[in-house]
């Protein structure tokens, strides 16, 4: 498999070279030059097959002949060793939980896997990789984890200052190690804005050897198919579409399910779900694409105003704008739909939902309310709601449980270093360590 540009202006490379680099040198991101389609028999014996098989035959083409098919198997049975649970809270409404793995979130996918791949690819590396990360909330601890000791490898994660949650911060601020925390004086954009500076600046670049764990990274984003094949295995057979509605930030997540489309998932719609920072679907409803600062919400993994992968969604549909709407609707949702969505839910099925999970049920409902014919919803529910126990209270006016993984963090001190948000500043700290 080769990788080109979505710019198109950089030459073709191998999967190594897409993920070691990260960003294409034309600033463009990463696609496969190809993507083989799964018949419908495939599909159906998906169902039979234990999950790591598929998981290892869905990105096996991806990866051929960069890696080795027993060591392409150990990086997926290492990386995917926890499970996706799918509850149903009615027969036309059923919520995904990718929050099983070690940091209790769906970000520990893409992350596990890419790890474990960087790991092969830098075998024999006389330089050590510097992985640079900009985190909304969990992509932060889900890279630190599962890079935290990698031979050959640091990493240095940027977030916002006091834009993320305490649960979230301390999963990737207590461990020290090979992983070194940024807390930027600024916004997750901010964060994003320097990363990419940094792959820019050929200056750097000759100095450092750089490359990216944000889902800019294709290394990233293919394993983010494997749980929406989950889905599909465990779902019922039904002759109603399937509308699949996706809490959405950068859009990795929902790009992976687009992926996951091409290669014969039979998904009819997938609803890109956001908050107020809402580009996205207001590029769906005006054809105008309008980045802006982000705005902090309740649902703060999902706070970003120049979402990543928005030009590989454009490329994955021939960057014609009827093209997205025939794949994706929008919505958006307040903190304060939020919140309502969160207790309804709970009075209604019993069920905790963190807010991101909220708002992505807030748009299921607001697909159904614009279109009366028959459909089944599956929301992937991608955090644990006791990652966000501040906010569940003040929906639901009791805490969510606090699995003992995450109770341990709490408790350790912070690491972090302050940081202003001038690239001069970041620039440095790169050099200087």
């Amino acid at each position: 498999m080769r990788y080109r540009s979505t710019s198109r202006k950089a030459p073709l490379t191998s999967l190594r070279g897409a993920v070691l680099r990260g960003l294409a040198p034309d600033g463009g991101l990463y696609m496969p030059a190809e993507i083989a389609r799964h018949s419908a028999e495939e599909l159906e014996e998906f169902r039979r097959l234990p999950f790591t098989e598929v998981c290892f035959r869905v990105v096996r083409p991806f990866a051929t002949p960069d890696v080795p098919e027993e060591t392409l198997w150990q990086v997926v049975s290492e990386a995917i060793n926890f499970p996706v649970k799918l509850v149903s809270l009615s027969p036309g409404l059923h919520i995904l939980e990718l929050f099983h793995g070690p940091t209790l979130a769906f970000k520990d996918f893409g992350a596990r896997f890419m790890a474990r791949l960087m790991g092969y690819f830098v075998r024999g590396e006389t330089r050590l990789l510097t992985v640079l990360v900009a985190t909304s909330g969990d992509t932060g601890s889900a890279v630190a984890h599962g890079f935290l000791n990698v031979p050959g490898i640091r990493v240095v994660i940027l977030y916002p200052s006091k834009r993320i949650s305490e649960a979230q911060e301390k999963q990737f601020t207590t461990l020290g190690e090979n992983i070194t925390a940024l807390e930027v004086a600024g916004t997750f954009d901010d964060c994003q804005r320097l990363v990419k500076q940094a792959f820019s600046d050929e200056g750097l670049n000759k100095r450092a050897f750089l490359t990216s764990a944000n889902s800019i990274n294709i290394g990233r984003l293919l394993p983010q198919m494997f749980y929406h094949l989950a889905a599909y295995r465990q779902l019922p057979v039904a002759s109603v579409p399937l509308i699949v509605s996706v809490p959405s930030g950068n859009f990795g997540n929902l790009t992976a399910g687009i992926f996951a489309k091409r290669i014969g998932l039979p998904v009819a719609k997938y609803v890109a779900s956001t908050n107020t920072n809402d580009v996205v679907p207001e590029y769906l409803r005006t054809g105008q694409f309008h980045p802006r600062a982000a705005q902090a919400t309740y649902s703060n993994a999902m706070d970003v105003g120049n979402p990543n992968n928005f030009p590989r969604l454009l490329d994955l549909c021939r960057n014609r704008l009827e093209y997205v709407q025939k794949e994706i609707w929008g919505h958006r949702a307040t903190d304060e739909e939020t919140l309502q969505e969160m207790k309804a839910i709970h009075k209604r099925f019993g069920y905790i939902a963190d807010p991101h999970t909220a708002v992505g049920v807030l748009g299921w409902e607001a697909y159904k309310l614009e279109h009366a014919g028959p459909a089944q919803g599956l929301v992937l529910a991608t955090a644990h709601p006791a990652k966000f126990a501040d906010i569940v209270i003040k929906a639901i006016g009791t805490a969510p449980p606090l699995p003992d993984r995450l109770a341990a963090y709490l408790k350790r001190s912070k690491l972090s270093l302050a940081i202003s948000s001038s690239y001069d500043e970041f620039k440095q700290f790169l050099l200087a360590h």
